[in-house]
């Protein structure tokens, strides 16, 4: 009943994965162990037992057979199951969660692999194999015998269980209605085929983007056309040059190539004063797969069409409202809370565009009098600078990764008292470049480990941040002596790589996204639930689980946590006292134009799911070019093609979803507004109110509702005062 949770789950900010400590636990308490094929086992890495996935032995060839083998055992398991599972808790959910945990890491260590080490041979193998993954997810879902007996948990035996077990019972019956198990003969056979073409259509989808991404590249030899760019991004484009052949390229001379992927791309954009370089630029960042043998455009209309017959056999009007199902919100409640926001941000939107234009014409640029999408950020930059007395390129120095990663350490370590101490060797990695820690409590004891993947490698790795689980902790799965299994996550980033050598100079949205991805991490991290199924981030509604991540990035502008890690990474100096007020006074700078940004993808994503009906005459871009008008102050372009790219809702976790980014920003501000109200400059009462955020939103996972954890860690529901106070908004609603 829950095989197919992990894949559905795919998202840029998070996915989950099923994990286990080791092949040897598996099986049902009670029944002779089954022998899998010596070769697939013993020869296998893919399925070798450890603590630990073996990442750098896993290849390709590995796929196929791994997974196959493991079905075929996990088939067996499943059918014994079902044969001897009654409503007794372990003879149901203990070998359930040995079932899927097998399936989860095993599988989860392909999909990973195929985000980070993306190769032909790899994506072949997964293209073979998937369908006979996702038919056990859905025999699983559809499995009777097992509802049944979680229904008869549920109807006999409710007294007995605790919290954590309730949530897994009412989680397994509401999520197995969805999988289909109500459903028989034609209406039970349509459903999985839609399920078998959404989950190759989304993989499609996934691939076309990444391979459009890899393909566009534009290489520079007339210094004139990158006047601008500070050395940083010339060091950047001149190295990624010679790792194309270009033995001799130097930042100072040439030649430098220009990419897609956002360490090359944003630059250009934000700092190039070369304005049809710019344009040339941007217009193939938003027509990504978008022709040609990567074209995503039919695609979009298949999924969206395949998404709306599943909701109609569940008997749904259509998928958002399914999908609200299991969420927090409602379609209403999510528009009301997308509208109100709307409401604050679009007035401040509008002046800040007159507010860059009227600069550009200032300064006698043709942008004044015909200002383009290309021309927003270059202008946004010059604008900053010329309010704020300040570039972000001066803050570069100061955010060295090592230097980062010190100051996010000893800021968790202060407010959630553990210890995160490097354990690099003690696991494989996958890449070179790839970390590993552990965090341990206040005597030593370890309580979890990550990985951490921070550069971007665009041939092989796909664009964004996310966090995901390797295995969850579980009492299923303790070793000899422990109470659990203990958690591992990996955050994967794709920031600006180390250049000559200088460590990685990080952007501030960087750093703030390394904040974001740890704030997913400490929640699977940190968790206290044994029950595997709702520990850490299982089981958490996903319009709440933005709450810690985004509640993690407000730190990035705390005195002590900023000046903490701010040091030249060359002299050691801490960032200037000015440059912090500066920075601290930018903060809310274009803060309505980044919200109606995310309220347009919120918008559109709703929309789609929600009333638009494929093949009635309107296209997908006609439906986003009408939600422009009211969530945009320059409507797209007419070849504006981002929906092709647009990853996280059709090929991501965020489908009827994205408005969770600002769901949970409203849990996230009022969280750290607790902070606040308690004294930021309270060492103790900050470290009291930590305690208490550990002890419930990190601690609980998905073993309580998302709300009554925000209850109790604020002692009341939640309220959009602090996101619009944070964002400088407040006053567009008084």
């Amino acid at each position: 009943m829950r095989a197919l949770r992990a894949t559905n789950r795919a998202a840029l900010s998070r996915r989950t994965t099923r994990g286990t400590k080791g092949r040897g636990q598996a099986g049902i308490a009670g029944a002779k162990p089954r022998a899998m094929a010596v070769d697939a086992t013993v020869h296998n890495p893919l399925l070798k037992p450890g603590k630990f996935p073996a990442f750098d032995q896993v290849k390709a060839e590995h796929v196929v057979p791994g997974i196959r083998n493991l079905l075929q055992e996990l088939g067996m398991e499943l059918e014994e199951l079902e044969k001897n599972a009654d409503a007794s808790w372990d003879s149901l959910v203990v070998p359930l969660e040995r079932i899927t945990d097998q399936l989860g890491r095993a599988w989860g260590t392909v999909s990973h692999l195929k985000s980070v080490k993306d190769t032909e041979e790899l994506r072949k193998a997964v293209e073979e194999v998937q369908p006979e993954q996702v038919a056990f997810g859905l025999r699983l879902s559809q499995s009777k015998p097992l509802y049944e007996a979680f229904c008869k948990i549920r109807d006999e035996k409710w007294s007995e269980l605790n919290e954590a077990q309730r949530r897994i019972v009412e989680t397994e019956i509401r999520d197995a209605t969805l999988g289909g198990v109500g459903l028989e003969g034609e209406a039970k056979d349509r459903f999985n085929e839609i399920q078998q073409e959404l989950s190759k259509l989304s993989t499609d989808f996934s691939n076309n983007v990444l391979d459009s991404t890899k393909a566009w590249k534009k290489l520079i030899e007339d210094p004139s056309e990158v006047k601008g760019l500070p050395p940083s991004a010339l060091g950047l484009l001149s190295q990624q040059a010679a790792r194309e052949g270009h033995q001799n390229a130097n930042p100072e001379n040439g030649p430098w190539l220009i990419t897609l992927d956002a360490p090359s791309y944003i630059p250009i954009m934000q700092y190039c004063e070369n304005r049809s370089l710019r344009e040339e630029t941007y217009k193939a960042y938003i027509t990504r797969a978008s022709e040609g043998s990567s074209d995503n455009k039919p695609l979009i209309e298949r999924i969206l069409e395949l998404r709306l017959e599943k909701a109609k056999l569940l008997g749904y009007q259509n998928f958002a409202e399914m999908s609200m199902a299991r969420k927090m919100a409602t379609l209403q409640s999510a528009e009301r809370l997308l509208g109100e926001l709307r409401e604050a941000s679009y007035d401040a939107a509008v002046k800040d565009l007159e507010e860059v234009k009227n600069l550009a014409k200032a300064k006698g640029a043709p942008e004044g009098d015909d200002f383009k999408h290309w021309d927003g950020l270059f202008w946004a930059e010059k604008l900053r600078e010329d309010r704020f007395q300040f570039s972000e390129e001066e803050l570069r120095p100061y955010f060295s990764l090592p230097r980062v990663l010190d100051g996010l350490f000893g800021l968790v370590e202060r407010i959630f008292d553990v210890q995160v101490s490097a354990a690099d060797g003690l696991a494989p990695v996958w890449d070179k470049d790839v970390r590993f820690f552990c965090i341990k409590d206040k005597t030593g004891s370890p309580l979890s480990y990550f990985y951490l993947d921070p550069y971007s490698r665009p041939s092989e790795k796909r664009g964004g941040a996310w966090m995901d689980e390797v295995v969850g902790r579980s009492k299923v799965f303790a070793d000899n002596g422990e109470a659990a299994r203990l958690p591992i996550a990996h955050m994967v980033c794709n920031q600006t790589p180390p250049v000559g050598e200088d460590p990685s100079l990080m952007t501030f949205r960087e750093v703030e996204t390394l904040f974001h991805e740890f704030g997913h991490a400490l929640q699977h991290m940190l968790t206290r639930v044994d029950e595997g199924f709702v520990s850490g981030i299982r089981g958490v509604e996903w319009d709440a689980v933005e709450l810690p991540s985004q509640f993690m990035e407000n730190w990035c502008y705390h005195r002590d946590t900023l000046m903490g890690m701010a040091k030249h990474y060359k002299s050691g100096e801490t960032l200037p006292e000015d440059l912090y007020q500066k920075l601290l006074a930018a903060r809310t700078f274009r803060a309505g134009t980044m919200t109606l940004r995310q309220l347009h993808f919120a918008c559109t994503d709703l929309e789609l799911h929600a009333r638009y009906v494929p093949g009635e005459g309107r296209s997908v871009f006609d439906v986003e070019r009408e939600v422009a008008k009211s969530t945009t102050v320059m409507p797209p372009l007419p070849e504006d093609r981002f929906l092709c790219g647009f990853a996280h809702i059709f090929a991501g976790g965020y489908s009827a979803g994205y408005y969770s980014y600002k769901w949970a920003e409203v849990l996230s501000a009022d969280a750290f507004s607790a902070f606040e109200d308690a004294g930021l400059d309270d060492d103790q009462a900050v470290v009291q109110t930590g305690q208490r955020f550990r002890n419930t939103v990190l601690a609980m996972g998905g073993s309580r509702p998302p709300l009554e954890v925000f209850v109790e860690f604020r002692g009341r529901e939640p309220s959009t005062e602090a996101l619009l106070r944070h964002n400088g908004l407040i006053s567009a609603t008084n």
